[in-house]
């Protein structure tokens, strides 16, 4: 039987600490490439928490585009 961890997930913790360390930049390149909508969700979650990352503007905006990106209907994904 497989225990599923509670809390954020491996990517969510990399995030975090990319956001952290400032680089804008690179965070937002790796929320376009987002493993799932689900990962995206508990970031935004987690940079609303009081002992959150500076906010970047930036950041917010590519983390509402790739919601609304995610939550979109697909005709064909590449493998």
């Amino acid at each position: 039987m497989v225990k599923h961890k509670s809390g954020p997930s491996e990517w969510v913790t990399k995030m975090l600490a990319l956001i952290r360390s400032g680089n804008a930049t690179a965070a937002i390149a790796q929320i376009k490439a987002a493993p799932s909508a689900k990962d995206v969700a508990q970031l935004r979650v987690m940079l609303q928490l009081p002992n959150a990352p500076a906010r970047h503007p930036n950041v917010d905006t590519a983390l509402n585009e790739q919601v609304v990106a995610l939550a979109s209907p697909r005709l064909h994904r590449a493998p």
